[in-house]
């Protein structure tokens, strides 16, 4: 059984900077604004050789019918079903309010060690102060201060002595992640509800509903992933929130992170210089890529309206016409399952290797038929080809004057490999190194 750590309280008590303290990484974005988060957050700490999960969940606000602070709770219940431990925060600067009672009535009636966590303790005043809260009847009361981390060894010392078993030091080490990257209200957060079958992220009409990126596990099908659901990414120019644009670097960081990068777009929309800014940075980062049309059900078609789609795609693309394309909808769940089972044989190709006498073979006999043309009356001979042992495929050729290789010569031995080896959706490099 996994040791989960889940954060709950009312919005604005801080929830989000104890996150990042447990887990010691600025993953969840924290501001003053009330009700920045809003999906379930997951992170990984340890503490005295103990390690856990921790959930970062957005603000529990009893009774309320705005659509997100609706959804909020569910997203709250299912983090609680989920804890080994529960960590009720309250705010000592604020005090005793009635949206933390409401709250602590609720929590009264788990099965499960809530533990009251007073935040903001961050002086002797308010640390006397946080004795208030023991008017919940709650047991006793933690005082800390999050933003500066005072209490929470405390805190901890106590939370570990309800954890049964010693969790791995982290279960998604070395899996393969998937992030999934577009502008707002593509479909990004229906798309991965979909493939876990339940609300993993809150979904709504309302473009930039998604703040934080959102890690999923997903294993079902012999398919084992990390799923991640990101911010939509608008122009720097339409950013104006400081919220927006720790989303955006959130998505971005997202996409640094991952192995393969779908980029959803909106078919209605169609592929806009925003998309090609997004798959430009996935190749910067030589991440595996994809274009994930969503939305395909909206679109009044003709006997080829798909290809000619395509084909005006890979007009913009120019040279990173190695990313393949799939036309999907989410909501008639149309075309979505080869979309996972796409991301997963271009996770397969940043891995592929080709053996160095296949390579050669097949290589140098594509070099013979077309050697590349005299520079300066000087003759360019590639003698040898080989794969680098690099993290990402990378194919060295060795020649008498590697500097007069020309671009156009590159490209042609480019399209020759893809032709043979395939490696659909991955950035190859191509190196030319003096023999």
């Amino acid at each position: 059984m996994a040791n989960i750590v889940a954060i709950v309280g009312r919005p604005n008590v801080g929830k989000s900077t104890l996150f990042n303290r447990l887990i010691e990484q600025k993953k969840a974005i924290m501001d003053d604004e009330s009700g920045v988060t809003r999906d379930r957050h997951y992170g990984y700490g340890e503490w005295t050789g103990k390690n856990f999960t921790v959930i970062d969940t957005g603000g529990y606000v009893v009774g309320s019918e705005d659509i997100f602070e609706q959804a909020i709770r569910e997203q709250v219940k299912e983090a609680i079903e989920e804890a080994t431990v529960v960590l009720f925060m309250v705010d000592t600067h604020t005090g005793l309010t009635d949206l933390d009672k409401d709250f602590a009535n609720i929590l009264r009636e788990i099965n499960k060690p809530v533990i009251l966590t007073a935040n903001k303790s961050d002086n002797t005043k308010y640390i006397h102060e946080s004795m208030e809260f023991y008017e919940l009847g709650m047991g006793e009361v933690f005082p800390v201060a999050a933003a500066s981390g005072a209490g929470t060894g405390e805190l901890l010392d106590h939370v570990v002595t309800h954890f049964k078993d010693n969790d791995d030091d982290n279960p998604d080490e070395g899996v393969p992640r998937i992030a999934i990257l577009g502008r707002p209200n593509a479909g990004k957060s229906s798309f991965v509800n979909l493939l876990l079958g339940r609300e993993r992220s809150i979904v709504t009409d309302i473009a930039g509903t998604t703040r934080d990126a959102v890690n999923s596990r997903y294993k079902a099908f012999g398919k084992d992933f990390i799923l991640t659901d990101t911010a939509g990414i608008r122009k720097k120019s339409r950013v104006h929130e400081d919220i927006e644009f720790y989303s955006v670097m959130r998505a971005i960081q997202a996409l640094q992170d991952s192995d393969v990068c779908v980029i959803m777009i909106d078919a209605e929309r169609g592929f806009e210089a925003q998309d090609m800014n997004i798959i430009n940075l996935a190749h910067k980062y030589k991440r595996g890529v994809m274009i994930m049309v969503n939305k395909w059900d909206l679109i009044e078609k003709s006997n080829n309206t798909m290809e000619q789609f395509r084909k005006e795609i890979k007009a913009k693309l120019g040279p990173l016409g190695y990313i393949p394309i799939i036309f999907t909808s989410v909501i008639n769940k149309q075309r979505v399952f080869q979309a996972i089972e796409l991301a997963m044989e271009i996770h397969e190709n940043l891995n592929k290797r080709i053996p160095t006498s296949e390579l050669n073979d097949f290589m140098l006999s594509v070099i013979e038929a077309y050697p590349p043309p005299a520079v300066k009356g000087k003759y360019i001979r590639i003698k040898y080809v080989t794969q680098l042992p690099t993290k990402h495929p990378s194919i060295a050729f060795f020649c008498n004057l590697p500097q007069y290789i020309k671009e156009s010569y590159q490209r042609y031995l480019e399209n020759k490999f893809r032709d043979q080896f395939g490696f659909e959706g991955v950035p190859v490099n191509f190196y030319f190194r003096q023999k």
